[in-house]
């Protein structure tokens, strides 16, 4: 270690030159394989934050019973670990098409190793705990669970009660338009009626979704041959097989690291070792001048 601060201090050039293609080496390193973050939710719905969360099995029959009198937007997260993915899949699409629902979305991930997939259905709330109950069937294992109700009957009862006064009001206006004469007149109140059209509307499609959305519950089913890969809170706190899996993926992603950042020097070899071997003959040369004045003096 002393003989490369000797080394150093005697080469003041030669290892910035030396540093400065380190950090270039680096920087590039760690763009390339520093990816965005983001959070388990973006892509995957964060589940824990909906409100009036349903705790028992009960809950889902209690929401059907009183949906004549409370309008509940019902919402569902399955996390299933499963012998085929695939298979899965398309038993749970089936499923679902047979109960009167349909597919929201799916995305399937790594299918030629350990294959993930994120489905999202509709179903109707009255039939959601006989969804959830065969979908569980399908699994070797049910790793999480979530079920959650959103009561919206006052946010559907206050847009029925301003669609109820901007309609009242629209008819008073068209009452006006009928007894206007004057030109201006006609076209103050034809602008106050398209005005008050378009808050009708916009109006009409928030109820139209607030029914359909607590007509058809969102279930969404999370697959995956590999438990890891699975959205879970463990329910052991020391599992040695799940801690082991864990220690061996991390030792394949460090020696992944390393082959990488020794590739990256490799490709930047053709800056950094022209620039050594100029360093070395400049140096050469330095001490070859500074020996000759010394055999000339003898």
């Amino acid at each position: 270690m002393r003989r490369l601060f000797d080394w150093i201090k005697t080469n003041k050039l030669s290892a910035l030159l030396i540093l400065i293609v380190i950090i270039m080496i680096f920087s590039n390193y760690m763009n390339r394989t520093v990816g965005p973050t983001y959070e388990v939710g973006s892509g995957s719905p964060d589940y824990r934050r909906v409100s009036d969360m349903v705790t028992n099995k009960s809950a889902p029959q209690e929401i059907s019973s009183t949906a004549g009198e409370r309008m509940v937007i019902q919402n569902s997260t399955l996390s299933l670990l499963v012998n085929n993915v695939e298979e899965t899949k398309n038993k749970i699409l089936a499923k679902t098409r047979e109960l009167g629902g349909f597919m929201v979305s799916t995305n399937v991930n790594n299918p030629q190793d350990a294959a993930t997939a994120t489905i999202t259905v509709r179903v109707p709330s009255g039939k959601l705990e006989n969804t959830v109950e065969q979908f569980r069937g399908l699994a070797i294992r049910v790793t999480s669970e979530y079920l959650s109700g959103e009561d919206v009957t006052d946010q559907y009862t206050d847009i029925k009660a301003q669609m109820q006064t901007l309609l009242t009001t629209k008819a008073k206006f068209e009452e006006i338009l009928d007894k206007a004469t004057a030109i201006q007149d006609i076209l103050d109140v034809q602008r106050e009626l398209i005005n008050l059209q378009s808050q009708i509307d916009s109006l009409k499609g928030q109820q139209l979704y607030i029914e359909k959305n607590a007509e058809m519950a969102r279930l969404t089913i999370y697959l995956s041959t590999d438990e890891l890969a699975l959205p879970y809170a463990p329910d052991e706190m020391w599992r040695p097989q799940l801690i082991f899996k864990m220690a061996v993926r991390s030792v394949i992603g460090t020696v992944r690291q390393v082959g990488t950042l020794l590739i990256w020097t490799g490709v930047y070899s053709v800056i950094w070792v022209p620039l050594l071997l100029i360093f070395y003959f400049i140096k050469r040369r330095k001490r070859t001048n500074s020996s000759q004045p010394q055999s000339m003096n003898n």
